[in-house]
């Protein structure tokens, strides 16, 4: 018989009640809207049936798994994000290295290996390790992150204008901060007026991860991207569509930034591949193309060591430089307010 609906108390929850495939069912359906309630019942049943016809291993969630895991006396610090991201209806057995690295991506993109280890391939592998040993799901192994292993991602000129086009006009600013000078964005939604200089493309950071005060410098491109709505008088330039300032979440939590972010990624036609901090790796990469200046790439940058600051800048391609520059991004010290530029010239191209 179908799953009927009951009530403990005018205002609470909705419950299921009733019998499929033999297996009796009285579970809460944790929503006191009906109509939401009527979708999970049907959901409910329609596992179920599933279940009887292809078998536990074939059908059993992720979610359903955690919470077994959990019930068992599980660590269950961790999870929280990782359920989050994979929702009630990703299979156990779709869990595998190429869904953890997209679930690394939406929830840990800037953490280090040893975090990624524990905190997302570790618990993940605890909930598919029990699963396995009852017969639920097949033995795996997830690959591990090793500190080894290097972030390549960096946005063509190209790729950066598919999102500056595909952004809202109260969102460019912010990207063409990132993009123009290499800082997170924590830092540049904290830039308040009194520290912008618009008519030299500066900024003075007050507040940086690192703890250290430090100058930002753009290109006239990206000056022009945060001019264009004009600026507040006072308070952080950088504003969201009502006006306000924006709210950075703590780490790895989301926010507003983020939900913008992956808005414009992927009306661009970008892969989750490319998230916040691929900005920070762009930026290196394009300072270092343009002006191969090392040191400016450190201090501008604003890292604790140069080796860190070159994991950051990546091998390009040699006509990089020119191609930014046919975008009208230049960093070259003069067009930034030094006092030469090395000449960029174009390949020379064979007659025909």
């Amino acid at each position: 018989m179908p799953l009927t609906l009951t009530r403990r108390k005018e205002s609470g929850n909705y419950y299921m009640r009733g019998t499929v495939q033999g297996e009796r069912i009285y579970e809460s359906t944790g929503t006191s809207r009906r109509a939401e309630a009527q979708a999970i019942a049907h959901r409910r049943e329609r596992e179920i049936r599933d279940r009887h016809a292809f078998g536990r291993q074939a059908t059993l969630t992720f979610a359903e798994a955690a919470l077994a895991y959990m019930q068992a006396g599980g660590e269950a610090r961790f999870l929280g994000p990782i359920l989050e991201h994979f929702g009630p209806d990703t299979l156990l057995a779709d869990v595998d290295n190429a869904a953890v690295a997209a679930a690394e991506a939406a929830i840990y993109p800037t953490a280090a290996p040893a975090t990624v280890n524990r905190q997302l391939i570790t618990p993940i592998s605890a909930v598919i390790a029990m699963a396995a040993d009852e017969g639920l799901a097949e033995p795996r192994r997830l690959k591990r992150r090793t500190s080894g292993e290097a972030r390549v991602r960096w946005l063509t000129p190209e790729e950066a204008e598919a999102m500056i086009g595909a952004a809202t006009p109260t969102f460019r600013p912010l990207l063409g901060l990132l993009l123009g000078t290499g800082c997170r964005a924590g830092e540049a939604v904290a830039i308040e007026a009194a520290s912008f200089h618009a008519a030299t493309g500066e900024a003075w950071l007050h507040k940086t991860k690192s703890g250290a005060p430090r100058m930002l410098r753009m290109p006239q491109r990206s000056l022009d991207l945060v001019l264009a709505r004009g600026l507040p008088e006072i308070g952080p330039i950088i504003r969201t569509p009502s006006g306000a300032p924006y709210r950075i979440a703590p780490k790895n939590q989301g926010g507003q930034f983020k939900t913008a972010f992956h808005r414009t990624r992927d009306a661009a036609g970008l892969g989750a591949d490319v998230t916040p901090h691929v900005l920070r790796h762009t930026w290196a990469t394009w300072y270092y193309a343009q002006t191969h200046d090392f040191g400016g790439l450190v201090d501008l940058g604003g890292w604790a060591s140069a080796d860190m600051a070159n994991r950051y800048r990546k091998a390009a391609p040699r006509d990089l430089a020119q191609r930014l520059l046919d975008h009208g991004w230049d960093f070259r010290p003069v067009a930034m307010g030094g006092t030469s530029a090395p000449p960029i010239r174009r390949p020379i191209r064979a007659a025909r």
